[in-house]
């Protein structure tokens, strides 16, 4: 099946590339919903806390305080929803499923924000100040984003940097309760908040009584440089809080150890051909690192290999973007399975091991797909600037779009799940194809009316 986007992409307008797309909703999706966003956001994450699933970061132009928003959202069962009703949404409305939770207004910009796996009430944002700020959501109180409101006053400060920024690196440790983060001072900051979280209680039940007068501020337990010029994004290894990576303006993918000092452990000095905006660790293999680049590309490296004479020696370049890439994340059910998201609006879905296999290069004979890439979703109008796997419903994808460029308008927020004829292996969906067919030629008429009735 020619999934939407591919070939054609790009020779179609916005317009008719969206048209076309969104008339394939029903083959393409079991789930979708759709939530227009007046002011642009440049993150989003979904929590796995029962009381709120997906949280959005809105930018504003100064003529409303920056806010954190906070949103409930109803995410339907597998095979629940009717196809003719997830295809019928206003793309300018905010989608009933969608709810907000929770106000609070942010000092400064919302440039990206990440959970703490261990608590998701515990979240980091990375401001354009030199600070991180660290929250625990369900303490703070519900405010109302109104012109001169006082901003909401975070649990802890995390200091270290030294330039102001508009970088996005920030990430925290599936291991223990550790930050990382990267700024235009070309720095690596690590911190520990595990000593802030004991001593202020955050993240525990029935925290709405907060009444902070003011933050605790917390220094870095590691300062990192390495890097000849600013750090676009950092992640940490899945299996230790002192294994880190990096990768930044200048080409490099670095790798650190803070057992070791604060020297680079391998510096790839051209990982790509272009700036590196992106990069993520596989948590089922360890050896595996994902970069995305202005270059248009992804490319797999493996960190027992990583270079060759400073240059970087991918596994695998990835090829299906024509604008630069600005997320990518490992899916968190399947090791090979990754996406991209980049300027050209698409988020693309790629399956690592089925490049190089004898029966997906038929395939790729008869349709124009890069190799790995089986899926493209095409439902954002402009560069797509973050998204999220589901950690609790697999193939369940939150994206998020700045539309001011193309439409005049905010952004919008998607939450989808392709369906699962399209990543189950061949011969079940054959099978259960083969088998709704011949339940469908052996229902006559009059069956067909009683079921109607």
């Amino acid at each position: 099946m020619k999934k939407s986007g591919e070939g054609s992409s790009l020779t179609l307008s916005v317009d008719e590339r969206y048209k076309n797309w969104k008339s394939l909703i029903p083959v393409l999706y079991d789930w979708f919903a759709n939530h227009n966003l007046v002011w642009p956001s440049l993150s989003c994450r979904f929590l796995r806390d029962a009381s709120f699933d997906v949280r959005g970061v809105l930018l504003t132009d100064g003529s409303m305080p920056n806010t954190l928003i906070i949103v409930n959202c109803e995410v339907v069962k597998p095979r629940v929803a009717a196809a003719e009703h997830i295809s019928e949404f206003n793309e300018e409305a905010r989608s009933p499923f969608v709810k907000k939770y929770k106000t609070l207004i942010h000092p400064g910009e919302v440039n990206r924000i990440r959970e703490l796996p261990q608590n998701n009430n515990i979240v980091a944002t990375h401001t354009d100040s030199p600070d991180v700020l660290i929250w625990d959501l369900e303490a703070q109180p519900n405010r109302h984003p109104v012109i001169g409101a006082s901003e909401s006053i975070p649990d802890v400060i995390l200091t270290g940097h030294t330039e102001n920024a508009t970088e996005f690196a920030l990430a925290m440790s599936p291991a223990e309760p550790f930050v990382i983060s990267g700024r235009r001072d070309n720095n690596v900051v690590l911190w520990s908040i595990q000593d802030a979280i004991t001593s202020l209680g955050l993240g525990k039940s029935g925290g709405s009584s907060f009444a902070r007068k003011e933050s605790l501020r917390l220094g870095p337990r590691g300062v990192f440089e390495g890097h000849d010029a600013a750090v676009e994004d950092v992640q940490f290894c899945p299996s230790s809080v002192l294994e880190f990576c990096s990768v930044g303006d200048d080409s490099c993918l670095i790798l650190w150890d803070a057992r070791s000092g604060n020297a680079p452990i391998v510096k790839v000095e051209k990982a790509h051909d272009d700036d590196l905006h992106c990069v993520d660790w596989n948590t089922h293999d360890t050896n595996l690192i994902l970069t995305g680049s202005a270059d248009n590309t992804v490319r797999i490296f493996d960190r027992r290999n990583l270079t060759a004479g400073g240059v970087g020696s991918p596994i695998y370049k990835f090829e299906g973007h024509n604008a630069p890439i600005l997320s990518i994340q490992w899916c968190p059910d399947i090791a090979s399975v990754f996406a991209s998201g980049a300027e050209d609006g698409f988020l693309n879905i790629w399956d690592y091991d089925k490049v190089g296999n004898d029966k997906e290069t038929t395939r790729a004979k008869a349709r124009p797909a890069p190799p790995g890439l089986f899926f493209q979703h095409g439902g954002h109008r402009d560069k797509i600037v973050d998204f999220h796997w589901n950690p609790a419903e697999p193939w369940t994808i939150a994206s998020i779009s700045d539309d001011v460029a193309s439409t005049g308008g905010g952004g919008t927020l998607q939450i989808w799940r392709i369906s699962d004829l399209i990543y189950r292996p061949e011969e079940e969906v054959i099978a259960e194809l083969t088998k709704f067919k011949e339940h469908l030629t052996k229902c006559g008429p009059s069956e067909a009316s009683k079921s109607s009735d």
